[in-house]
């Protein structure tokens, strides 16, 4: 059975490494059928926010950080008549390289590959924070969890009930850019309300790309009103032996 394993990484760069290690795994479906990217990318999207919800738990208990080395380990199924990657969430490792007994790293994991379809529907609790708009009059924002900012969104007002979101990008829980959406305004909600309370559904439905991608829209958006560029993730990552 096959195994993803993700090698030694950062916390903070898991998420790119996951990606290309399933693609690189999976070239061989990829190069044979197009539709196969796409299970691709959405089978490690989801293993990617499912990651990130363990360690955001991680970090609140035992304060494992971004800059922490961990490496991940996973069996899946290779599904041809489905075109699916299926992920067996029992055999889920996670080690992190610090001072952490590894038996409580792992009673986190239980806790929560106990309940992975509870877990992998949970909506990202996303905020926004308006950076400026646009000469044209569009309005950008930039997208954050919790203290960190970790996208950015251009949305083109067209009357008091209706906007267009036209591009987005975000790189956690895991890189996706965001295609043109129509937001209907409900009487009882104003525009940012509206954005903030789809903006986990939208972002679902998005296409999901490189971390590198992903930054690269993130900073054309914040480009438009003269905000400075995120910074990437400095990624120091070693290969198992």
């Amino acid at each position: 059975m096959p195994m993803l394993s993700s090698g030694f990484v950062i916390a903070g760069a898991y998420a790119d490494k996951v990606r290309r290690t399933l693609f690189a795994q999976m070239g061989d479906y990829v190069k044979r059928d197009k539709a196969w990217a796409q299970k691709v990318a959405y089978a490690a999207a989801q293993l990617n926010k499912f990651l990130y919800t363990i360690i955001i738990r991680l970090g609140e208990q035992f304060k494992v950080d971004k800059g922490d080395v961990i490496r991940v380990r996973i069996e899946y199924d290779i599904d041809e008549n489905t075109k699916e990657v299926k992920w067996k969430w029992e055999t889920l490792q996670l080690e992190v390289f610090k001072r952490i007994p590894q038996d409580q790293v792992d009673a986190v994991v239980k806790e929560f590959t106990a309940k992975a379809t509870e877990v992998l529907a949970a909506t990202v609790a996303y905020s926004l924070k308006k950076l400026g708009e646009t000469f044209d009059g569009d309005i950008v924002y930039t997208i954050t969890l919790g203290d960190r900012e970790v996208g950015a969104v251009v949305v083109m007002p067209v009357s008091g009930d209706l906007a267009i979101l036209k591009v987005g990008a975000v790189i956690e829980p895991t890189p996706v850019v965001l295609e043109k959406t129509k937001l209907v305004i409900q009487p009882s909600q104003d525009l940012e309300s509206t954005l903030k309370s789809t903006l986990s559904t939208i972002i679902q439905s998005a296409k999901h790309v490189s971390y590198d991608e992903a930054l690269k829209m993130i900073n054309a958006i914040r480009s438009k009103v003269t905000t400075k560029p995120m910074e990437s993730i400095k990624v120091i990552e070693e290969e198992e032996s």
